[in-house]
């Protein structure tokens, strides 16, 4: 089902530590819900489309870096992508593992490690006292970041029901402060603290198949205030969650209603609407990238993710209508067949 009009959503918020699961591994009812800090524990057991990743994009005002890690049950993928905004030149590196070993990811946001020890992509992150380090090796990429940890910064946790069997929790941690080297073919290049921002889009859960997605995320400091998006769509469609917020000053201004996204699947250039009662606004790609990935019968992943920026407005909890314009950032629509 795919949200046409605008329509809201009764959401639970969620402040105390719960397991995902039950103890036979279906979703625990309690879990179900939103919070202001990742309070849950991803107790997953066993297989059966069992997904599990962690994606990294880090931005400035010259480039762009983001990686995933993944691990779906017998088989592990990473992927690392470069992008110089100012030549629009992009680099990539992309690994499988079958079957899955050297690969291990963390029960709960914030804590723990992620790992992929083998393949074409070698990926750790790993949380430290100082913030959460990103270290990557490839052929053409290596790099190694750290993106602090701001006190009192909120972000959005979110549980999505499909079913007792079919279940997603996602983290969207937007827009925090990074800073570090990436290098690219040989040549490094420094992201500076002050002007490079991380976004974390961590999941872990059990898939239906195949599935379909919109998100966008946007974070920056237009006049010295700290102002960050993140929206999603589609998927979350009829399950009475939604991914939405707005970010102000680290706080967190939950938009609990399905919002609807417009754009032209035949030129991912052209601009992108996403409206709702409390969101109106418009995208602008400045780089698009597009991949379209098949393996054996039944595998597919495709998918077009546009950099660019955003305007319109976005209204906070105590009614504010707070101006977008020209806040960096993405959007994209990802199918998934599995």
């Amino acid at each position: 089902m795919q949200t046409t009009s605008p329509r809201a959503v009764r959401e639970r918020e969620i402040t105390a530590r719960v397991d995902l699961c039950r103890p036979d591994g279906r979703l625990n009812p309690d879990a179900v819900g939103w919070s202001r800090t990742p309070l849950h524990r991803a107790n997953i057991r066993g297989w059966g489309r069992t997904m599990r990743w962690d994606y990294w994009c880090v931005t400035s005002p010259e480039m762009v870096f983001a990686f995933s890690a993944s691990s779906l049950d017998y088989l592990a993928g990473e992927s690392a992508f470069f992008l110089d905004r100012r030549t629009g030149r992009q680099v990539g590196a992309r690994g499988l593992l079958v079957p899955a070993h050297g690969v291990s990811f963390s029960q709960r946001s914030g804590e723990g490690s992620v790992r992929i020890g083998a393949g074409a992509v070698r990926i750790n992150v790993d949380e430290t006292a100082a913030g959460t380090r990103l270290r990557l090796r490839s052929a053409s990429l290596e790099a190694d970041l750290l993106v602090h940890r701001v006190p009192g910064r909120e972000s959005l946790s979110l549980v999505v029901p499909w079913s007792p069997r079919r279940f997603q929790y996602t983290v969207k941690d937007v827009g925090r402060p990074a800073e570090g080297t990436v290098r690219v073919e040989g040549r490094t290049r420094t992201f500076s603290a002050g002007s490079a921002l991380a976004t974390l889009d961590l999941g872990r859960g059990r898939w239906p198949s195949p599935i379909i997605w919109n998100w966008g995320a946007a974070a920056g400091r237009p006049g010295g205030r700290d102002v960050a998006l993140q929206i999603g769509g589609k998927w979350t469609d009829g399950t009475g969650s939604v991914e939405n917020g707005l970010f102000l000053d680290g706080r967190l201004h939950k938009i609990s209603e399905e919002l609807v996204w417009r754009y032209d699947t035949t030129d991912w250039h052209a601009p992108w609407h996403v409206t709702g009662d409390r969101v109106d606004l418009s995208f602008t790609p400045e780089h698009v990238r597009e991949s379209d990935v098949r393996r054996a019968l039944y595998m597919r992943s495709r998918e077009a993710q546009a950099f660019g920026h955003y305007k319109g407005t976005v209204v906070a909890d105590d009614g504010e209508t707070v101006e977008i314009d020209g806040l960096y950032g993405w959007a994209e629509e990802v199918y998934r067949r599995w």
